[in-house]
């Protein structure tokens, strides 16, 4: 788990490049070489900036890290549901 934490921490940090936030060009990149495998639409332009402008609490215009945790808790809720549903074959 340690290792997650940092992998979380490490991404955001080396993709704000020393800044506060990610802006949507920094926020469109990462969504897209780090999250594409667990999202879908990472290759629209218009849904992951939808994406930020929803998870921009703050209306700056940028996804800071408290931000950016929310849309890594909504990732990994939405894993956990869809490994605890059954299956259709399972009964």
């Amino acid at each position: 788990m340690e290792s997650a934490i940092k992998t979380i921490v490490t991404t955001f940090l080396s993709s704000a490049k020393g800044k506060e936030g990610l802006d949507s060009k920094t926020f469109q990149k990462m969504v897209k070489s780090k999250l594409g495998g667990v999202m879908e639409d990472t290759n629209s332009s218009s849904a992951v900036k939808e994406m930020q402008q929803g998870l921009d609490a703050d209306s700056d215009g940028k996804v800071n890290f408290q931000e950016y945790l929310s849309l890594i808790g909504y990732i990994a809720n939405s894993m956990s549901q869809s490994k605890s549903e059954p299956t259709a074959n399972s009964s």
